[in-house]
């Protein structure tokens, strides 16, 4: 069975995702949460000359995410020993650099258990503000999650141009 096909199996009802700090060996894992959830999970919002050139944007190669894991926090979530779903943190400026899921399993909260694991390191930083640039995939579910969109923006990849949006969130701590 190759990387991929193992990654096509849903997640079954009683498997649990575990979210942990990412680990070299999850780099080959997430060049392919990556590359599929731009090529499948962003179909409906980008042509596919625009994906293309996103997903020529980084490598599909785990040696070059594995490089990423040194320059960003990269927390993870797992199912079954392998990653699903990553997000990029730069914990010196509050931003959160790249958030990722599986698109078979994206809608089910994956994501968002990222973003509150984010949010949690970014305040116990210190930080009281979280930035992110957005695709049009993530960017309604974020305003439905209370962040402020700061308008439109285009960056050109390969030769095409994509459009994403800048949003912030104001982080206060919550008891739990």
């Amino acid at each position: 069975m190759t990387n991929t096909e193992e990654h096509q199996t849903a997640v079954p009802t009683s498997a649990r995702v575990i979210y942990r700090a990412a680990l070299a060996r999850d780099a080959a894992d997430q060049a392919e949460v990556f590359y599929h959830a731009v090529m499948q999970g962003a179909a409906t919002h980008y042509t596919l000359s625009e994906r293309r050139a996103w997903a020529q944007a980084l490598p599909r190669e785990g040696s070059a995410w594995a490089v990423r894991q040194a320059l960003y926090t990269t927390l993870v979530a797992t199912c079954d020993g392998r990653c699903i779903g990553f997000l990029e943190l730069d914990l010196s400026t509050g931003r959160v650099e790249t958030l990722y899921v599986w698109p078979s399993l994206a809608g089910r909260g994956i994501g968002t258990t990222l973003l509150v694991h984010a949010e949690r390191m970014l305040l116990e930083e210190g930080k009281g503000r979280v930035e992110i640039e957005a695709s049009l995939v993530l960017y309604e579910r974020l305003l439905r999650r209370g962040w402020e969109s700061h308008g439109e923006q285009w960056v050109e990849r390969s030769g095409e141009r994509l459009q994403r949006y800048r949003l912030s969130k104001s982080l206060s701590a919550v008891e739990t």
